[in-house]
């Protein structure tokens, strides 16, 4: 595949607070030494598209973290309830600017540079949002945790839901898609979703990305055969710790 848009600059933004609702203070966990932000922070920087990188945090404990490794962040409010709402507080705030914002979160360690190619290989319109899905296996299909997606002939996104979509009537071989949380969005884009209210639908699926096809922002939806882990539950940090021991166990004991 080959991508274009180099001429495009591209900020990647990682939301980051310390009250998570299921695994409070878990972006300041540790795993083999690091924090759980400090290995976003550097999977990040191996990410040849970005211009810059900066943590958006309401947590001093949060912002000493990142000047430790070395990183960059902006103080935003400690009022945003999600991550692009704290990336837009962050546009407002900060001198940065930018014709793409990549919205990475603070517990995705394994996001890859390929998966960031997957996600910018056409971002050619000023108002519109781009994401990632992957095809879904058998025992993850019922799993609320895990959302689900369907596009239409030209990528983008019908529905998201936490049930299985769509629904297998005749039992027929299909194919089924899990959504992946990365996401890019234009700076139009941005200031469009800030006057948005969360809806009906999307507080009945707790799905912030409902309320944006309501209001009718066009999400782009691109397949990658990359795999990721969010890390939501005491469980997730286990597993994360057991990869990273088999994807970079000789660094990992190196450092």
């Amino acid at each position: 595949m080959t991508y274009g848009n180099f001429n495009k600059k591209i900020v990647c933004v990682i939301p980051a607070r310390l009250e998570s609702t299921r695994l409070p203070r878990k972006v300041l966990a540790q795993l083999h030494g690091k924090t759980l932000l400090n290995h976003v922070w550097a999977a990040a920087c191996k990410c040849k598209r970005f211009s810059e990188i900066y943590v958006a945090t309401d947590s001093e404990e949060i912002a000493q973290n990142v000047i430790e490794f070395g990183g960059k962040y902006q103080m935003t409010s400690y009022a945003c309830k999600s991550g692009v709402e704290r990336v837009i507080d962050f546009i407002k705030r900060s001198n940065v600017e930018a014709d793409v914002w990549v919205n990475w979160q603070a517990d995705e360690p394994f996001i890859q540079s390929e998966m960031i190619e997957d996600l910018l290989q056409k971002i050619d319109s000023d108002d519109s949002i781009w994401t990632l899905k992957k095809l879904i296996n058998n025992l993850d299909i019922e799993n609320k945790n895990i959302v689900k997606v369907v596009t239409d002939n030209k990528d983008r996104a019908l529905y998201f839901s936490r049930s299985p979509i769509p629904y297998n009537r005749k039992n027929t071989p299909i194919k089924m898609y899990r959504h992946v949380g990365l996401y890019a969005y234009t700076t139009k884009a941005l200031l469009l979703i800030d006057k948005i209210q969360f809806s009906q639908l999307a507080e009945t699926e707790s799905l912030e990305q409902l309320a944006f096809l309501e209001y009718g922002l066009p999400i782009y939806v691109y397949h990658t055969e990359h795999e990721s882990l969010g890390i939501d539950t005491g469980e997730d940090l286990i597993k994360a710790s057991n990869l990273m021991q088999e994807m970079f166990g000789n660094v990992l004991n190196d450092s």
